[in-house]
């Protein structure tokens, strides 16, 4: 008997480890992603740049003139100068976590989100990010 309460403990301190593992790695995530918009939000490009990946990919759905859904590849480079030229009101996307996904070095997710231009509210929707780790820490290879 005193073998199985053995067992039980040691399974009940694997699943907790693996969890704090997990949550840890979750965390780390979450930070790079907030690098992001906190860049955004900051107009610090460094920041935003920081994010990425060397070679990542953008992309944006959107509706063209004749009402159809389409997507738009964007270059970082010229998102970044965007965000890094003057504007007079800050941007400021707000997100919630709602899915993240780990396995080894890819992170999969997702983020609701309201976009505010100063203080008003320009759009919502939904980010996909896909992330890999690697010597430098997690960073962002794609959204949309």
């Amino acid at each position: 008997m005193k073998k199985i309460y053995i067992f039980l403990f040691l399974i009940i301190c694997g699943i907790n480890q693996s969890f704090a593992q997990t949550k840890t790695e979750e965390d780390a995530v979450k930070a790079t992603i907030n690098l992001l918009f906190d860049g955004m939000r900051n107009s610090d490009t460094t920041a935003i740049r920081k994010a990425f990946a060397a070679k990542n990919i953008m992309e944006t759905i959107a509706v063209n003139k004749d009402g159809k859904a389409i997507v738009r590849t964007d270059n970082i480079n010229n998102f970044i100068k965007s965000i890094g030229s003057p504007h007079p009101e800050k941007y400021d996307e707000r997100i919630v976590f709602t899915k993240i996904l780990i396995d080894a070095n890819l992170a999969s997710v997702w983020t609701d989100y309201k976009f505010y231009v100063g203080e008003k509210l320009s759009h919502c929707g939904v980010n996909s990010f896909q992330l890999f780790k690697g010597d430098d820490g997690w960073k962002i290879i794609y959204i949309i």
